[in-house]
This record gives structure tokens, C-alpha cells and sequence, in this order.
């Protein structure tokens, strides 16, 4: 059975494996296919579409986009997209801009509670990439105020904690047609982030979405379990929406979150790229 990945992130964003390190990992553990979905940002695809070429992996080219939702958390996932676009590249540096403006505010809240945290640790744990949550969890860490990733998270970087501030600049519109504009495919990420648990509401809210132009949803993911996979594979087939999955592996970042099979509950079937493809016309 031929397996993918389709939901990737790198040192571009807030993963901490290279684009060349992911691709080889991805070929070590033999998937067919993967994407690179970095938070907002394009910066590792040509670095991975090379070194896939160069190991005989099928490489798709992808981005997840933050939107504002007034439910949870929503992202937008973009496959096949052409990253020289003028106006998604725009919306890429005001995006990237809203993140950069986002990290002292977290700082400083982070600085009140007691806990020393620098500009200047945090760009040496991203490696020169887009500075996120995630690097600020992983330093948490390595300081011992928290005793894992998702601990930070919990008491301090999540939507409502002590040191959250508010990034997100796009409405799901906007996301989904610039994802468009760059001849790209839109996809709703892990509906659970939304924490909307009653089934019509849920369907009700990706049906919006999908007369904004979406066209799938991220049925398997690591924090879907059976029930909530089945839900969605539902929605997508009374709404007509592709289905697609991935393990939203970010290495170190999120130590629980292995490639291509999540917390060990993931088989991400290869039919998932052949639908992209059919939308994209690839």
C-alpha cells in the first residue's frame, strides 16, 4: 500500500528537521509522497522539491495558512501551489509580518510571569527561520520552566493561556483565494481544532467554507480518533470534498508527532495525492 505524508513542517516555519532532512526521513521510512506545509511561509520548498528529485520521492508543494475563526483554531492548507505568485507572495510577508509583530508581545508576557526568554535564544532555536509557539515551547523546555512541549502549551501558549497574543490576520476567504490565485488547492486542516463537537454545527461550518471556494478536508490526522476520522470522512463525502491527511510532523517541536504515522495511528492512503492532483489538474 502506497503511503503519504501531507502535513509537514520544516526549519522554514517552526519544525526543527531542514527541508533536505525531512525529504530523506520521508524516503528512509518509505512514503510515496510528501508535502512541506509550512506555517505561512514558502521558504523550504525549493529545497525540497530538489532533494526529493534527488531520491526519487514525489514532492507537492504546500503551505498552511492561520486564519481568523471565532471557534478554536483554524488553518488553511494549500497544495501545488506556485510560489511566485505576486499577490500570495504579498500575502505571505503580511502574514510573516503579524508573526514577527506577535513574538515581543509573548516575549514580554512570558518576562512578566518571571521567566527570562530573548529575542536572541529564540532565533538561535529557529535556526533562521520564521520564529513561532513552538520555538518559544522548545526553549521553555531547555530552561526547565516546563517539562515538555505541550506543557508550554498548555499553561502558557495556547489560545486563552497566560502568554498568548493574537496573530492570525486572514479570513478564510481571503486564504482560500489567494491559495487559489496561486493555482493551488485549499484544504481545511484538522477540523478538531476547531472544537466544534456536534456534527451539524461542524458540517454546517465546513459547508460555509466550501461556498468560499474550499475544496478538502483533512479527514486523517494524529489528534483525530476513529470517530472523529469517520465524521469527517462523512462531511467530505455529503459536501463533495476531497479527503486528505497528514501527520503535522514538526520533529523536536512536537516530540509525540512521528512522520507519516502520527502518534502510531496514521496510514495516510496514496489516494489522498491522486484526488489533489485530479483538483489541481496535475
Amino acid at each position: 500500500m502506497k503511503l503519504c505524508d501531507l502535513h509537514t513542517h520544516t526549519v522554514a516555519s517552526d519544525g526543527s528537521d531542514s527541508p533536505y532532512e525531512l525529504i530523506s526521513l520521508a524516503k528512509d521510512i518509505g512514503l510515496s509522497a510528501i508535502a512541506i506545509t509550512d506555517h505561512d511561509t514558502t521558504d523550504g520548498i525549493l529545497e525540497g522539491k530538489e532533494a526529493a528529485r534527488e531520491v526519487g520521492l514525489e514532492f507537492i508543494p504546500g503551505v498552511e495558512l492561520s486564519v481568523n475563526y471565532p471557534y478554536g483554531n483554524m488553518h488553511i492548507l494549500g497544495y501545488f501551489i506556485d510560489i511566485e505568485i505576486p499577490r500570495f507572495k504579498n500575502v505571505l510577508k503580511r502574514v510573516q509580518q503579524a508573526r514577527a509583530n506577535r513574538n515581543p508581545r509573548i516575549i514580554e508576557k512570558l518576562n512578566q510571569l518571571g521567566f527570562s526568554i530573548t529575542i536572541e535564544e529564540l532565533e538561535e532555536i529557529s535556526q533562521g527561520g520564521q520564529i513561532g509557539r513552538p520555538h518559544f515551547a522548545r526553549l521553555m523546555v531547555e530552561k526547565g520552566i516546563v517539562r515538555s512541549v505541550e506543557e508550554a502549551f498548555e499553561y502558557y501558549l495556547k489560545k486563552g493561556a497566560k502568554a498568548y497574543a493574537p496573530k492570525s490576520i486572514l479570513e478564510p476567504k481571503e486564504a482560500i483565494d489567494v491559495i487559489k490565485e496561486a493555482k493551488g488547492v485549499p484544504v481545511l486542516a484538522h477540523p478538531f481544532s476547531l472544537q466544534i463537537k456536534e456534527e451539524k454545527k461542524l458540517k454546517d461550518a465546513i459547508k460555509v467554507l466550501k461556498e468560499q471556494g474550499l475544496l478538502g478536508i483533512e479527514c486523517y490526522y494524529s489528534e483525530h480518533d476513529k470517530t472523529f476520522t469517520d465524521l469527517c470522512l462523512n462531511i467530505a463525502k455529503e459536501l463533495d470534498l476531497i479527503v486528505t491527511g497528514g501527520s503535522d510532523y514538526h520533529g523536536k517541536a512536537k516530540p509525540k508527532i512521528k512522520l507519516g504515522i502520527g502518534k502510531g495511528n496514521l496510514q495516510i492512503p496514496y489516494s489522498c495525492v491522486e484526488a489533489l492532483k485530479a483538483k489541481a489538474n496535475v
